[in-house]
């Protein structure tokens, strides 16, 4: 008999397995994880019941090891399970009956009368998370005395950012759609949206893109028919950005799918690019830009509040990795400006080792951040960069982590 509600709880332990087990993302273990589900409530519900788990696990572990006399081990399937449920209950307020009924069935052949005890015992003790999730030791080690405040900060899953093709528009998109806007071309919105059922979406007024990921090309200002390398470009909302400016973009990047994505997006935002597939580090391109835009690869860490999946994913090696790899490029991005032109450099990133260590070797001339180039809010520091966090801007719905510095040839 089928049981309503059960293929998303098993997509969504499809998906916990695939972060916690193997070290993927949320977003490359969805085509797998996610087949055979045609339904876009229960795809839904599937990545917000593993998001939530991941995005409060510690906070889940220490319930279910509070209900159990013999501790469960990590990788079990009972544990695994117990957290999905949890999660289905005090995160998506599923009814306990419900989380029953659609949980235990994944425990076929396995000690569901374990996991029935433990949380109908958490049921009755009627057990809450606190106000923020805790983070994992590693994380709040790393990110020492601001591991608190993000954390606080990744309590609700972020709104939904939508930067505009035409900023002298902000007004009207802003009523129309009934956001909010933080910066001229910018509307915010409760998260929760369809996307393409938004006003604007089939004729390209706006695409999807958090606010601040939306600096870095800001940055550069207007293009006025310059040119600029977009590097590491897909999927492309830094690369629409540009082309909205007035920029003449060459936007490059390894990936063919992504590129793919980028195509379909200059092309419902009528806008236009030269788009070239080559990886960064072997391109032999000998045109000089005005402008190189490097939005380097990183471990992503400050995107932990849509992908909550990197709090358990990211260690040392991979952020030394990610570091190699960014001081690479930045010499690679030099070499293509011309004399005076700006180099602007961005990761996502809220590690010290791809911020501001990587901007402490370029030897460019610095071009310091200015705040009125900013959202209300955000400060530059002492040397002209910008981190930002998910703990800023909280009572305006908050932002993603990025650091970003500037320099001119």
């Amino acid at each position: 008999m089928d049981i309503p509600g059960l293929p998303a709880r098993t997509a969504a332990l499809r998906l916990t397995d695939a972060v916690l087990r193997r070290g993927e993302t949320l977003e490359q273990a969805g085509p797998d994880a996610l087949q055979g589900i045609r339904s876009d409530a229960d795809r839904a519900l599937a990545r917000a019941l593993a998001s939530e788990a991941l995005r409060w696990l510690t906070d889940l572990d220490a319930m279910i090891d509070s209900a159990t006399q013999l501790r469960l081990a990590d990788d079990t399937k009972a544990r695994s399970v117990l957290r999905l449920m949890l999660a289905g209950w005090l995160r998506l307020e599923t009814p306990p009956h419900a989380v029953i009924a659609t949980g235990l069935p994944l425990l076929t052949g396995g000690p569901r009368r374990l996991a029935h005890g433990v949380f109908s015992t958490l049921v009755k003790q009627g057990a809450s998370l606190p106000a923020a999730p805790t983070l994992p030791e590693a994380v709040t080690v790393r990110w020492g005395e601001r591991a608190a405040s993000i954390a606080a900060a990744l309590a609700q899953p972020p709104p939904l950012d939508l930067t505009l093709r035409d900023p002298n528009e902000t007004a009207r998109w802003a009523e129309e759609l009934g956001g909010t806007s933080l910066i001229p071309g910018h509307v915010r919105l409760p998260r929760g949206e369809a996307i393409e059922r938004l006003a604007g979406f089939k004729e390209g007024a706006w695409w999807v893109q958090d606010l601040a990921a939306s600096l870095p090309a800001r940055l550069l200002g207007v293009g006025d028919g310059k040119t600029v390398l977009d590097l590491c470009a897909a999927p492309g909302g830094k690369t629409l950005q540009l082309a909205a400016a007035g920029w003449q973009v060459t936007a490059l990047d390894a990936s063919a799918k992504r590129l793919e994505r980028l195509g379909e997006n200059l092309t419902r935002c009528s806008l236009t690019a030269e788009v070239v597939k080559a990886d960064a580090l072997e391109w032999t391109g000998d045109t000089r830009f005005d402008a190189v835009l490097l939005d380097a690869p990183c471990t992503a860490t400050g995107t932990c509040r849509r992908h909550p999946d990197v709090l358990h994913r990211i260690g040392a090696r991979h952020i030394a990795e990610m570091a190699e790899l960014q001081a690479k490029l930045l010499v690679r991005a030099s070499q293509w400006l011309k004399p005076g032109g700006k180099l602007v450099y961005a990761v996502c990133s809220l590690e010290g080792e791809e911020g501001e260590a990587q901007a402490s070797r370029v030897t460019l001339t610095p071009d310091p951040i200015r705040a009125d180039e900013l959202p209300s809010g955000l400060i530059p520091g002492p040397q002209g960069w910008l981190q930002t966090s998910p703990d800023m801007l909280a009572g305006q719905g908050g932002l993603d982590g990025f650091f970003i510095a500037r320099w001119r040839s």
